[in-house]
């Protein structure tokens, strides 16, 4: 996928795209390679680093562990509701 793909696909500008990209490589997450047997010189490939992929690992840990806390909050809502729902009931009998 392009910088240029991945901008039009999040949705936000190209200098922005570029701008990221930069970052996760100079922070080690990214391993950029230039594809030497193109005619395009601007043709890159980028590669996850092991640094990457902690990272990656690290925060998907991060974002279940958010989900699955909401995940208990909504299923304590639904136990509540069905509780509401069964009084609610018996009042009306």
């Amino acid at each position: 996928m392009s910088q240029r793909e991945i901008a039009a696909h999040m949705d936000i500008s190209l200098g922005k795209t570029n701008y990221c990209v930069k970052s996760l490589v100079k922070k080690g997450y990214l391993k950029a390679k230039n594809f030497y047997g193109n005619n395009n010189k601007k043709a890159y490939m980028y590669i996850l680093t092991p640094r990457g992929i902690e990272e990656k690992a690290r925060l998907t840990y991060c974002f279940l562990k958010i989900k699955m806390h909401e995940y208990e909050e909504i299923k304590k809502e639904i136990n509540n509701l069905k509780l509401e729902a069964a009084q609610f009931e018996e009042q009306g009998k």
